[in-house]
């Protein structure tokens, strides 16, 4: 009776045993369940059009092409010119999705239409001189743009490239007749590349973009003078998700990188 007993009691030890790692194994399961990354939200896709200052031209193309290789599903339009031409067509109904000004002056013309919100600065940009290679004029600074002799191109007195050049010549204290005035600044920049001008009053990464194609010429200081650059998803955008994810990007790290090396600062 008493191996009887014994043995009966190594049993029920045994079955606990064994229920008891069953226990475990089914808990070890629902912890890992838990613990697990929740199932991520549906891929972006879809297309969305991005209107932006045509200094913006080489920066935001990169930006793009990180932006559809990171969301395969997706297509980034780009549409660069002045921002003051982009500010009316997207208050007269164009389609768009986002908008990059190179002035906030723009972009409030178009927060006051009701067609953006609560747009952020995510770069500055400051005035350079660009010359042909050869700088046939021998520009050596701002002062002598005011030189009859030199044929000088400026952006139109609309346009930001334009508004922050009159700026620089007001803090110099010069008068500045230009030769041709150009809708944006790409075109001032084509047209010192193309030596029908002597000078063109361009943006600091214009110059650097343009490489040996042109010559910079800094502007002192106590003279030159910035923009800021305001970015905002647009409330009647076809696809808010997307363009939201691409305002993000340019605002994030990843979006300053790419800024900062070509020439951008980044707002205080």
């Amino acid at each position: 009776m008493r191996r009887l007993a014994v043995t009966l009691l190594m049993f029920t030890l045994v079955a606990l045993g064994l229920a008891g790692c069953g226990s475990n194994n089914t808990g070890t399961s629902a912890g890992s369940s838990s613990s697990a990354p929740a199932a991520s939200s549906s891929a972006l896709s879809g297309n969305i059009t991005v209107f932006a200052a045509a200094s913006l031209t080489e920066t935001f193309t990169e930006l793009g092409k990180q932006f559809e290789a990171a969301n395969p599903g997706t297509k980034v339009t780009f549409s660069f010119g002045p921002s003051s031409g982009l500010a009316e067509q997207i208050n007269s109904g164009a389609p768009a999705d986002v908008f990059a000004s190179a002035s906030p002056k723009n972009m409030d013309q178009v927060v006051s239409a009701g067609a953006a919100s609560d747009p952020k600065v995510f770069a500055t940009n400051e005035m350079e001189i660009a010359t042909p290679p050869n700088n046939p004029a021998k520009v050596a600074s701002v002062n002598d743009l005011a030189k009859s002799s030199v044929k000088t191109a400026l952006c139109q007195p609309q346009v930001p490239c334009g508004s922050v050049a009159k700026q620089v010549f007001t803090n110099a204290k010069i008068t500045v007749k230009p030769v041709t005035l150009e809708p944006d600044v790409k075109s001032v920049l084509s047209k010192v590349q193309l030596g029908e001008v002597d000078a063109g009053m361009v943006y600091v990464t214009d110059v650097k973009a343009a490489g040996n194609k042109v010559k910079g010429v800094q502007i002192a200081k106590d003279v030159n003078a910035s923009t800021d650059y305001p970015i905002a998803a647009l409330t009647k955008s076809g696809n808010p998700a997307v363009a939201s994810a691409f305002e993000d990007l340019v605002l994030s790290p990843a979006g300053e990188s790419v800024l900062t090396a070509a020439g951008f600062s980044q707002p205080s």
